[in-house]
């Protein structure tokens, strides 16, 4: 992912940043607990493409 694409992307359901997670290939929103996919190489900014975290997800971010 090209650093300068990430640092202006944020979540598109709260505007939240968001964490790169380059071996999921997703961008973490822990704030609505989504990651969103990235395929190839362009991040999937839907809500409905989206993936809930897991419970373990969210409590290794806290």
């Amino acid at each position: 992912m090209d650093k300068k694409l990430l640092s202006i992307l944020v979540c598109p359901v709260c505007k939240g940043p968001l964490q790169y997670k380059r071996e999921q290939a997703e961008l973490i929103c822990y704030a609505d607990a989504l990651a969103f996919p990235i395929r190839d190489d362009i991040p999937v900014m839907l809500e409905n493409e989206a993936r809930t975290l897991s419970e373990q997800e969210r409590e290794e971010r806290s």
